[in-house]
């Protein structure tokens, strides 16, 4: 892979998207890794590999933008977008105000929206692609993440109908779905004993769906294996447009897909709380 074509990866400082960043730079991309907060940058600098660290707050409009006018400024040229950066939430709708709600939509839609807009100018110059990094909560609706779910539903429905418009300008779209993956993002979205005892009526479903996601990360990809994925995206001659990163993620997409009622998906997530 040659030297210099340029990927700008979003939410560095842990988990996949630090994966991912020192992965490109090992396939030979000039990455430029970013992060909301620039405090949290140790172990990017410790990797190992050269990495340009910059800030980029996917919520803040001018922060894209001064990222994205460094970037070309600096390297006059970007390949690649993988848009990384997003927060999980848990919570149900009749029990959490509607800010909460719009903050999750902020992060994990608009971040997205922002950034892609934002790049599209540069990739369609270099007919590079945009990678999004979703969920497998971007294909099937899940328990107490109504708020999550929808964000990535969105994304996936945003990528999808860009796909096409963008694929005639030369761009290849695609997003990556990641089942249960070993990282920070699960410790980072809230859930300890207060949001059982505030739970009211929902308590004991949401402790019974608690109790199976704790059982789904026994066997969680790492951020490595997912970055390898994503990588492999960044490089392939056609990527698909949408790519599982694990066999769990494929059976389980799958089982959407195949559900032309939504009565197997309802069995399925029904069964989490019984």
């Amino acid at each position: 892979m040659s030297n210099d074509r340029v990927a700008l990866i979003t939410g560095t400082s842990t988990g996949i998207g630090l994966a991912t960043a020192v992965r490109a730079a090992r396939a030979g991309f000039r990455t430029v890794a970013t992060l909301r907060d620039p405090t949290r940058a140790d172990r990017l600098r410790e990797a190992g590999v050269e990495l340009d660290i910059r800030p980029l707050d996917v919520t803040d409009a001018a922060s894209v933008r001064t990222a994205l006018e460094g970037v070309l400024a600096d390297y006059g040229r970007l390949d690649v977008l993988v848009n990384n950066a997003g927060a999980g939430h848990v919570g149900t709708l009749e029990q959490e105000p509607v800010s909460a709600v719009r903050a999750t939509m902020e992060v994990n839609f608009f971040g997205v929206v922002e950034t892609t807009k934002a790049a599209m100018p540069a990739l369609r110059a270099s007919g590079g692609r945009v990678i999004t990094v979703t969920s497998i909560g971007g294909a099937v609706g899940q328990p107490f993440n109504e708020a999550y779910c929808a964000a990535k539903f969105a994304v996936e429905g945003m990528m999808e109908s860009l796909a096409p418009v963008a694929a005639a300008q030369g761009v290849t779209v695609c997003v990556v779905e990641p089942g249960a993956v070993a990282t920070e993002f699960v410790n980072n979205i809230g859930v300890d004993e207060r949001l059982f005892t505030e739970a009211g009526p929902y308590a004991e479903s949401l402790q019974k769906y608690i109790a199976n996601v704790t059982k789904s990360f026994e066997g969680a990809q790492t951020a490595d294996e997912v970055a390898e994925v994503i990588v492999g995206a960044m490089t392939a001659d056609a990527p698909a447009f949408r790519i599982q990163t694990s066999k769990q993620a494929e059976e389980f997409v799958g089982l959407k897909f195949a559900d032309r009622d939504g009565s197997a998906v309802q069995r399925l997530t029904t069964g989490w709380l019984a």
